[in-house]
């Protein structure tokens, strides 16, 4: 019998095993991929792996977007730091960019992956599907696995969510919570991409809008505001500042979603206002539509002009104040409307699995069944775009491991 089963190589999986390992414990890790564990790993950050954020507890809890207070106990155990501190040790040199996020010096995921494999390279690897859970009198005492029984002191589900099932997270891990009485909140897509009905988006496809702000709304309630760069697709937005909006989406059926672009954050109305009334004077008898040429990007600027609703023949120095404020509040309100999260099978991260309430917070441990645990993504826990859903995994598999009393 060994003292730990750990069904799911990934993040979570990977650093349970490493930690066990490190304690001493008799590990055996079960994973279904047959390119190996790890294999969401490699996608994360564009590859470059963004494995953590460098900000201190209190302020990461406040980028948690489902039930932060659930992760205090295991962030103040195993804070971002303690994750640096750990990946430094294992030679995986680090580097903080801004908005404080930590990649690999190397900027190659494969290396994180690599430490993390030889974290846990005292783990028995097993390339099975795990049938279900062996339950006896109430207590989790392993699994069936390639139509075998194998059993363990404890059984740590680290299987993941839905999204990207090609790595291997194919929700099969809710299936075996729920056997053992646990209730799954329906996964639904974090950090996806949004659908839009807005022809515009699709005009302006591949057109990447660079240090713009982005302000979500739910009805007319601001939702979520902030810097960054945004992406045009085929089917309405993606790129970072979108994933990080889209965890604030909760309610498509019964609330209007509206995103709205300041592509000119760094200008105050007024002095936008100023600076278009000497440029469109500077053109004088040209075309107003002249004054777009310097103000946006080329592929944005027909779907400007007809928002703006002024006669393209119209000359510049003409302009009424109520046109010249009609582009101003473009320029500073582009509106997008919203019907749909992206799909979840390409979504960065899961929300919904397991209730936590029927989790213990400090161990990790089930509250309906002893000996069974969960870490990472299976549960229901995200956060922000930004190195937080990996120090999640982190910070929960580091609490398991440490529940090893006999």
């Amino acid at each position: 019998m060994t003292d730990w089963l750990i069904v799911g190589g990934g993040a979570a999986g990977l650093m349970a095993a490493g930690a066990a390992c490190a304690r001493g414990r008799t590990v055996t890790l079960l994973e279904h991929n047959p390119k190996g564990p790890g294999q969401k790993l490699l996608i994360t950050g564009k590859g470059r792996c963004n494995l953590t954020n460098d900000c201190d507890v209190r302020e990461f809890l406040g980028y948690v977007r489902r039930n932060p207070r659930f992760l205090y106990s295991c962030l103040y155990a195993f804070p971002p730091a303690a994750a640096m501190e750990l990946f430094e040790s294992l030679g995986v040199p680090l580097k903080t960019e801004r908005g404080r996020r930590v990649f690999p010096q190397s900027d190659r995921a494969a290396d994180v992956l690599a430490a993390l494999r030889g974290y846990a390279a005292g783990a028995e690897l097993v390339r099975a599907n795990v049938e279900q859970l062996l339950i006896e009198n109430g207590r989790c005492t392993g699994v069936q696995a390639g139509g075998r029984a194998l059993r363990a002191r404890r059984v740590l589900l680290a299987t993941g969510g839905v999204s990207y099932p090609a790595t291997g997270s194919d929700g099969s891990g809710y299936r075996l919570a729920a056997q053992a009485g646990h209730t799954i909140l329906p996964p639904q897509p974090s950090l996806c991409s949004l659908v839009s009905p807005d022809p515009d988006c699709r005009r302006m496809m591949g057109l990447s809008l660079r240090n713009v702000a982005l302000t979500l709304y739910e009805d007319d309630r601001p939702l979520f505001t902030e810097q960054g760069e945004a992406l045009f697709t085929h089917f309405g937005l993606s790129g970072p500042l979108v994933l990080s909006a889209s965890s604030y989406i909760t309610d498509l059926a019964g609330h209007r979603y509206t995103v709205a672009f300041d592509l000119k954050p760094a200008l105050e109305e007024k002095t936008l206002y100023d600076r278009l009334t000497r440029d469109l004077a500077a053109l004088g008898g040209r075309g107003a539509a002249a004054v777009l040429e310097t103000l946006l990007p080329r592929s944005m600027r027909p779907a400007a002009l007809r928002r703006w609703g002024i006669d393209p023949a119209a000359r510049a120095a003409q302009l009424t104040r109520e046109e010249k404020q009609a582009l101003v509040a473009l320029c500073k309100h582009w509106t997008v409307p919203i019907s749909a999260l992206g799909d979840l099978e390409h979504a960065v991260i899961t929300a919904g699995g397991v209730d936590v309430r029927q989790v213990d917070p400090k161990t990790m441990q089930s509250r309906l069944c002893p000996g069974l645990y969960f870490a990472g993504e299976i549960l229901d826990v995200d956060a922000r775009t930004g190195g937080y859903n990996l120090q999640i995994a982190w910070a929960t598999a580091q609490a398991a491991a440490r529940d090893d009393q006999t």
